[in-house]
């Protein structure tokens, strides 16, 4: 597939397209209305336009509800996407059962213009691995039904702990309320983590969540009398530029490390010094793109020290070096300065 399309620079907004089947969540498809129909440049135009179309002719889509909903686009809206996304259907027929598509699925699925960049959430994935786009990457989907999913479309690299998977064009999220990490994580990508991080604020939800979705399966219930890692948290972040020892982190809570360890994976999904880095790299990411600290600075005001633990750390993390990222929020950002100018 070809690289996916970039937001456009122009005055033309974004198109997303929201591909609405029958027996569709009703709160999976309200989510990249809201998180893509919140960010608006300087001149308060709105960076996105979303679009809900269905496989059919405009008319009725069945959800998983007591409720039906009207689509007004048909399946020529494909045609016109920059992004398309696909929610999860509890009616994908043989999509589900054999892997295969259904023919007016097929048909809609050919509109598709080289370039469009694909997502989906929960088991939307169903549709990107019956189409084909999958085979040979990465891909997640809900916990519960990973494994099935992988037997049905071995071709597909599945990692059932993560809440979303970016494979650059093709984009794929674990279960419901993930499809919120997924769609801000693409306004992070397109606008940068300010804008990103407004939308949160605005939708009431975290910008960022810890750990993955292995933290929701299903274990046994803590002791509600057990003391939480909230607090060490909360004082980890306001010394993020400090060095932080496990040890400190756990007097936060009066608990031995290995408590205090046991209990901060079960709470995030994934150890104290994982979630450390993960807070440094998002520290990072603000300042690269916020500011004009230079990148040593950067690196040691968000906690890495050098320049080249904090280039290590965001290669891993998002596959560009420090100056490269922040040459692309910049640029953006530069043109949207003159724009205004």
């Amino acid at each position: 597939m070809a690289a996916a399309t970039s937001p456009s620079a122009g005055s033309r907004p974004h198109r997303v397209v929201v591909l609405a089947l029958d027996g569709l969540l009703p709160f999976e498809l309200g989510i990249p209305h809201r998180i893509f129909g919140r960010p608006t440049d300087a001149r308060g135009r709105h960076l996105y336009e979303v679009v809900t179309c269905s496989v059919r002719p405009p008319g009725p889509v069945e959800t998983d509800a007591d409720f039906a909903i009207h689509v007004a686009h048909g399946p020529e809206a494909l045609a016109t996407a920059d992004t398309v996304i696909v929610p999860a259907s509890y009616e994908l027929g043989p999509v589900y059962t054999e892997g295969v598509l259904t023919g007016e699925l097929a048909a809609a699925l050919t509109r598709l213009r080289p370039g469009t960049r694909l997502a989906s959430i929960c088991t939307g994935v169903y549709v990107l691995a019956a189409a084909g786009l999958l085979d040979g990457r990465p891909a997640t989907t809900h916990w519960a039904d990973a494994d099935r999913f992988q037997r049905l479309f071995p071709q597909v690299e599945v990692d059932p702990d993560v809440l979303f998977i970016d494979d650059g064009d093709v984009l794929t999220s674990a279960g419901v309320a993930a499809g919120i990490d997924l769609c801000l994580h693409i306004v992070r990508r397109d606008h940068g983590a300010a804008v990103a991080n407004e939308v949160a604020r605005r939708t009431v939800v975290p910008p960022h969540r810890d750990g993955g979705q292995a933290q929701y399966i299903a274990r046994p219930v803590p002791d509600p009398q057990q003391a939480s890692t909230t607090a060490a948290r909360a004082w980890a972040l306001g010394r993020l530029h400090e060095p932080i020892q496990l040890r400190d982190m756990a007097a936060q809570e009066a608990m031995s490390v290995r408590t205090f360890t046991r209990r901060f994976r079960e709470e995030t999904g994934v150890s104290p010094g994982q979630w450390l880095v993960q807070q440094r790299v998002e520290r990072a990411r603000h300042l690269l793109e916020s500011t004009d600290r230079s990148v040593d600075q950067v690196a040691r005001d968000a906690g890495f020290g050098t320049a080249q633990s904090m280039r290590q750390h965001l290669q891993a993390a998002l596959g560009v070096t420090p100056t490269a990222y922040r040459r692309t929020f910049r640029t953006g950002r530069d043109r949207a300065a003159a724009r205004r100018t």
